[in-house]
């Protein structure tokens, strides 16, 4: 325990002095930051059309924002983590694994008497406690920016806004264990990117798109794209649906922030997270000792 505890210190003290991830994951803090108050712009702005429209005798209908919950302002989050920050903890992630293979830290730790399984859980253990540390900042100043707009949030609201970002987090480290894994074992550098890059795309658009045959654009949406009822894209839908993951995590997203457009089984959303990030964290763990030491090639 003790070796993957030093391994996880020297993660985060490597990963202070990294200058590409710290501006991806400024530019994450700073879109969720501004999520909320952005959020609560649009509904003010579309109860001002309303209201002016119940004036001029057009609708009678109610006004479809005056019962929703505190958090649904901070619904457009979901999106900026599917997108920004699961890219940023790829980024986070490969580069960990590429910087000590490019020093050749990984020879020199492991001549040493460390289990390879041991330093790759330190590796993903410091890059999760940075990853961490990004999350507790943006839930703060998410439930700050909150309790501005709305008033001070009650209790129930705090625990569901806290559940919500400990699934971004688990969401966040299983990209980032992607990443991690494959700037361990890619060849090359470009690689080491790409490549994770590439199967983020294809759990994020192509599962999707199979499994309901949604426009991409409507996918850009913190709202999971509806299923199909009949057809091939149905049968998808049954085989591919749990696998895209990050469709779960809107649904369980946009249940606990109280979104009336999101319908679905919180326990069966949950349960697909952990288990991507149990998965990937296997996988990560199954990396031969020998790949562990290889160089990259030109």
């Amino acid at each position: 325990m003790s070796a993957i505890l030093s391994v996880a210190r020297h993660e985060v003290t490597s990963l202070r002095r990294e200058r590409l991830p710290k501006v991806l994951l400024s530019v994450f803090v700073l879109m969720v930051a501004l999520s909320s108050f952005i959020g609560w712009l649009t509904n003010q702005t579309v109860s001002s059309v309303w209201r002016e429209t119940v004036r001029s005798g057009l609708t009678t209908a109610p006004n479809p924002f005056v019962n929703v919950s505190p958090l649904y302002f901070s619904r457009n989050t979901v999106i900026y983590v599917v997108l920004i920050g699961a890219l940023s903890s790829i980024v986070l992630g490969a580069m960990s694994g590429m910087r000590d293979r490019r020093a050749r830290v990984t020879d020199l730790v492991l001549s040493r008497p460390i289990d390879g399984r041991s330093f790759l859980a330190g590796k993903l253990l410091g890059v999760a406690a940075a990853l961490g540390a990004i999350t507790t900042v943006i839930a703060a100043l998410a439930w700050v920016t909150l309790s501005i707009i709305t008033g001070p949030l009650k209790a129930a609201d705090s625990l569901r806004l806290l559940a919500f970002f400990a699934l971004v987090l688990l969401l966040l480290t299983a990209f980032a264990a992607l990443g991690l894994m494959s700037g361990l074992r890619s060849k090359q550098e470009t690689g080491a990117l790409l490549l994770p890059i590439a199967v983020w795309a294809l759990i994020t658009f192509v599962l999707p798109q199979l499994s309901t045959g949604a426009n991409p654009v409507s996918l850009l949406n913190p709202v999971p794209a509806p299923p199909a009822t009949a057809g091939a894209f149905a049968t998808l839908h049954a085989i591919l649906g749990p696998f895209s993951i990050t469709e779960q995590f809107k649904t369980v997203s946009g249940l606990l922030l109280g979104n009336p457009d999101v319908t679905g089984s919180t326990g069966q959303a949950v349960a697909v997270l952990i288990s991507t990030t149990l998965l990937f964290g296997v996988a990560l763990m199954l990396t031969p000792r020998a790949a562990l030491r290889t160089v990259f090639h030109d």
